[in-house]
């Protein structure tokens, strides 16, 4: 893994997202959010994820599309079952995946965070092989940024947010120095 000079990472799959900015100057990236996602809920393996954080879901295509319609959102990563990486924005701008929040007394979590999405959802343990490929990713990010810490969407978003939700293992993260 190797991010270029605009912040992409070699080694994974690229689909750029509009849903991102410049982040503001002169700020490092001291935060790593891990999120989960699944659309539609607790269904995986479709490209429905991929097409929202690219503004060209059909939303008639299911119902629960409705309830998201107009909604602009993107994250840096997102980690498939399989552990295939995906790449929505840069490292270096600011994607929107945090929406309102805190952390450690700062707001604006995009700002000064790395995103990452684990295809999931609160009901089911993530898989061996996201494992694996979050510990690798997470491990480069730390090496590449002055990263502090590394906390859930619930954490930074608690009176709206529960992912990545009670099945993800904190302990397994943070044993690997992940």
């Amino acid at each position: 893994m190797k991010l270029d000079a605009q912040g992409w990472l070699s080694g994974v799959r690229r689909v750029p997202s509009p849903n991102h900015d410049a982040r503001p100057p002169y700020t490092p990236i001291e935060l790593l959010v891990i999120h989960s996602i699944s659309l539609p809920p607790n269904e995986y393996g479709g490209d429905a994820v991929e097409r929202f954080f690219t503004n060209v879901l059909d939303h008639m295509e299911h119902p629960y599309f409705e309830q998201i319609k107009g909604v602009r959102v993107s994250s840096h990563f997102l980690v498939r079952r399989d552990g295939r990486i995906i790449q929505f924005v840069p490292c270096n701008k600011r994607a929107w995946h945090a929406g309102v929040s805190n952390w450690s007394g700062r707001q604006r979590c995009n700002d000064f965070s790395i995103g990452i999405e684990l295809e999931g959802s609160d009901f089911e343990p993530f898989s061996e092989r996201q494992y694996a490929a979050l510990i690798r990713l997470t491990r480069y990010l730390k090496r590449t940024f002055p990263i502090r810490d590394i906390v859930g969407h619930s954490d930074i978003a608690p009176d709206r947010k529960t992912d990545p939700g009670p099945f993800f293992d904190w302990e397994r993260l943070h044993k690997s120095r992940g």
